[in-house]
C-alpha cells in the first residue's frame, strides 16, 4: 500500500500520528527534537511518508530444500525510492519472513559461496532436512512433539490451521519445513536495515549492495519498506 500524505505549515504529518503519540514516553529534550522532526515548518517542503513492499523472486529453481541463497535487491529498492519521490530522508526495510535477513556487504559470486559455507558451519542443518547434514539435531525440528504449548496452538489456529482436528494437524506438520537452523541464521544476521537518501539516491558505498538472504529457499520472497522524508 502507498501512502503519501503531506502537511500544512504547522501542522503534523498525518503520516506520523502515532509516532507523535509514542513521543509522549521519551524524555523532553528527545520529545522536542522528535516534533521538529516531525513537524512540516514551511509550506514548500511536503513531509512524506511511503509504505510498500518489495518482491523478490529467487535466482535458483525447484522446491524449498533448506538452500541458502543470496539476492541483490539493490535496484529494486532504488526503485522504491525513486517511484516514492523521496528526495532526502530515509529508506527502512524488514524482512517480512523467520528465515530470511537483510544485510549490507559486496555480492561477488564467490564471496556468496563464502557466506553460505560459513553459515552453515555455524548451524548446521538438521539431519532430517533436505540439506541433511550428519548429527546436527534441533527441537524446533520435532514436528511430532508440535504444536508446543497454548502460544504456537493459536499461532497455527490464526494462521488457517485447525491443529485440533487430527488430520488437520497431520497436514501441517507434514508441511512443515526441517529449518531450525534457518530461523538460527536468521536471527544472527537481522532482519531490518536503514539506508539514508539524498537528492534521491540511496547513500551506499562504492562495493556495497543491499543483500536478502535466504536461509530456507528456494522460496518467493518479499521486503517490507518504508520511505520517510521529503
Amino acid at each position: 500500500s502507498l501512502v503519501l500524505p503531506h502537511g500544512r505549515r504547522g501542522t503534523p504529518d498525518p503520516c506520523m500520528g502515532a509516532m507523535v503519540e509514542a513521543c509522549a514516553m521519551v524524555e523532553p529534550p528527545l520529545l522536542v527534537l522528535l516534533l521538529l522532526l516531525l513537524l512540516v515548518v514551511d509550506d514548500g517542503v511536503r513531509a512524506l511518508c511511503v509504505h510498500g513492499q518489495v518482491e523478490v523472486r529467487p535466482s535458483t529453481s525447484g522446491p524449498p530444500r533448506q538452500e541458502i541463497s543470496v539476492e541483490d535487491v539493490t535496484a529494486q529498492v532504488q526503485d522504491f525510492v525513486t517511484d516514492s519521490k523521496l528526495r532526502e530522508g530515509t529508506v527502512t526495510l524488514y524482512s517480512r519472513h523467520t528465515t530470511t535477513a537483510l544485510t549490507i556487504n559486496e555480492f561477488e559470486t564467490r564471496l556468496v559461496d563464502d557466506l553460505r559455507h560459513w553459515l552453515l558451519g555455524l548451524a548446521p542443518p538438521d539431519a532430517r532436512s533436505e540439506a541433511a547434514t550428519k548429527g546436527a539435531s534441533y527441537r524446533h525440528n520435532d514436528l511430532d512433539q508440535r504444536p508446543d504449548g497454548p502460544a504456537e496452538r493459536r499461532r497455527c489456529l490464526d494462521n488457517g490451521w485447525n491443529v485440533d482436528d487430527p488430520d488437520e494437524l497431520q497436514k501441517w506438520r507434514d508441511q512443515e519445513p526441517i529449518n531450525a537452523h534457518s530461523h538460527l541464521l536468521a536471527m544472527l544476521l537481522g532482519a531490518t536495515l536503514s539506508l539514508g537518501v539524498s537528492d534521491g539516491k540511496i547513500l551506499l558505498g562504492s562495493w556495497q549492495s543491499i543483500l536478502l538472504v535466504d536461509l530456507d529457499g528456494p522460496r518467493d520472497r518479499s521486503i517490507g519498506i518504508t520511505a520517510l522524508g521529503e
